[in-house]
């Protein structure tokens, strides 16, 4: 496993680390059993991952309770938490700055750990992004100052969105939704590498269809189910297109991945995984870099033909 600067305040993290998301017990996503999802924890540090990714809404708390059992007894110093706030563990919604430290006390609680690495708001309405017109800014520092987080963040999706946020406060993260058919955010990385803001690549597989095992006719009935028909059928085209860019013989997710990572500006990558053999088969990435040449195409690829189609996530 290679391993990339993060933060100031904390260990270089895994290029690949563990998107926490699917060990929840929810609807989002086919469940999982505390057993499962102790063991691909498990996997995944004995693989050489560092870098956690959670939040309190993910299986309504329950990601971060199991994250927290299995993670209890490794050396705190050289794990990086990552978790959010803005989406509660009762699947509601609550941006207000007073409802931060309510939030982080939930999440400590359920990690078993008195600070977490990074704190991030959950991709919250532009408004807060501001840092001159916003309370939370000024809250976040205090707890820093505290050490129950060593950084604060935010998640984002657009370029202009993390451009906002790095222009008006002192946050040290973004996680960025960043893939080959969403490259916008890929945008703000010059300013972020510039700044020392640490990029988190999120949804890498771009909710799986990266993966290339979706199809026009496919369903979905968890949180993919948001897509329309013609979003399904959009997306299976491009993927069609793409397979066609990326030469043969690579593995497409593997690809996807390594395409994330071959930005320097980007710390680690977060895609999910439902078993050990996704968790293996996504760690391979690294050992498979892509070319200059073929980030060069698939640049080309998005401006030429996903750039303008406003696909949503």
């Amino acid at each position: 496993m290679k391993y990339r600067h993060y933060l100031k305040a904390a260990p270089e993290v895994s290029e690949i680390g563990l998107g926490a998301w699917q060990l929840g017990a929810g609807a989002d996503w086919e469940g999982m059993s505390d057993k499962e999802a102790a063991g691909l924890v498990h996997e995944a540090l004995d693989s050489g991952v560092n870098f956690f990714d959670t939040a309190p809404n993910y299986g309504n708390g329950s990601s971060e309770l199991r994250l927290g059992k299995a993670l209890h007894g490794t050396d705190r110093s050289r794990i990086v938490i990552n978790t959010k706030f803005g989406h509660t563990d009762t699947g509601d919604t609550n941006f207000a700055p007073d409802h931060i430290i309510e939030s982080l006390e939930g999440s400590l609680a359920r990690l078993k750990t008195d600070y977490v690495d990074s704190l991030i708001i959950h991709n919250p309405p532009l408004a807060y992004l501001d840092g001159n017109n916003n309370a939370h800014y000024e809250i976040l520092e205090r707890l820093k100052a505290q050490g129950k987080i060593k950084a604060y963040g935010a998640s984002l999706d657009t370029c202009e969105e993390m451009q906002l946020f790095m222009r008006t406060t002192k946050g040290e993260v973004i996680e960025a939704f960043f893939n080959i058919l969403h490259q916008d955010a890929g945008r703000a990385f010059g300013t972020a590498k510039e700044k020392g803001v640490g990029i988190i690549a999120k949804i890498p597989l771009d909710s799986g269809w990266l993966s290339g095992k979706y199809h026009a006719e496919s369903t979905f009935n968890d949180i993919r189910s948001r897509w329309t028909k013609s979003d399904i059928r959009t997306r299976a085209g491009l993927v069609g297109k793409l397979k066609m860019v990326i030469p043969q013989g690579n593995d497409l997710a593997q690809t996807a991945i390594s395409f994330c990572l071959a930005y320097d500006a980007v710390a680690t990558v977060i895609p999910g995984n439902r078993n050990i053999a996704q968790l293996k088969a996504n760690l391979a990435s690294t050992s498979q870099p892509v070319a200059d040449e073929l980030v060069a195409r698939l640049e080309e690829f998005y401006r030429e033909e996903v750039e303008e189609l406003g696909l949503p996530w």
